[in-house]
């Protein structure tokens, strides 16, 4: 089995790209993310690889991190989710944000994946979500306050400030978790504006 490559690339199909090792040149399917983040042809790159082998073919997956080659896997163990479903998934979301949105029950922003409805994104979240935080990089405490927040258990300042934030254009679980975030940063006395400042902030990171 491959699990990396490392070589010249030879040229770019519409979902893969031709990596040229010691002039053997091999098909490597790839998100549109990564396909966008590789070198001209003609450059060295090096790529983590999955390979699916069936009867009737060989199928290379690259990945630039071993970390989006993870949640490829991880993502398949969804019922429902194939190899162009999790491909999709990683075009429009790294791997950092696919681990935050489902450590927040973030669903609309895992549907925005091709091929991936409410539901599907709903299964997504519900199976993986235990599995998330040990790829994500929001503090676990953070989704626990932001989930007590969208639970409408919070003090009125906090909810005030997250509907503050909801009215300017984000989305609630965005807003929520921002303001724990800036919750944890200017402690439970904190005002509303004091928070609404914090809560921008993080959310222009």
């Amino acid at each position: 089995m491959i699990g990396k490559l490392r070589g010249v690339i030879d040229s770019y199909g519409e979902d893969f790209v031709i990596v040229d090792v010691q002039g053997v040149g091999y098909v490597v399917h790839c998100s549109t993310r990564t396909l966008q983040h590789l070198a001209p042809a003609g450059e060295a790159t090096t790529l983590s690889i999955e390979t699916h082998v069936r009867e009737d073919m060989i199928r290379l997956y690259g990945f630039r991190s071993d970390a989006e080659r993870e949640w490829f896997r991880l993502l398949q163990t969804v019922q429902g989710v194939g190899a162009k479903v999790a491909l999709g998934i990683l075009s429009v979301l790294d791997p950092g944000a696919i681990a935050n949105a489902i450590a927040t029950g973030d669903k609309a922003a895992v549907s925005r994946g091709p091929g991936v409805g409410p539901k599907l994104a709903a299964r997504i979240v519900a199976e993986l979500k235990d599995k998330a935080p040990a790829f994500a990089s929001i503090d676990p405490a953070l989704i626990r306050l932001s989930e007590t927040i969208e639970d409408r258990k919070a003090p009125q300042p906090v909810s005030d400030a997250v509907s503050a934030l909801v009215h300017l254009g984000y989305a609630q679980v965005q807003a929520s978790a921002a303001i724990a975030a800036a919750l944890k940063q200017a402690g439970d006395d904190a005002e509303v504006k004091t928070l609404i400042r914090l809560g921008l902030r993080e959310l222009a990171r």
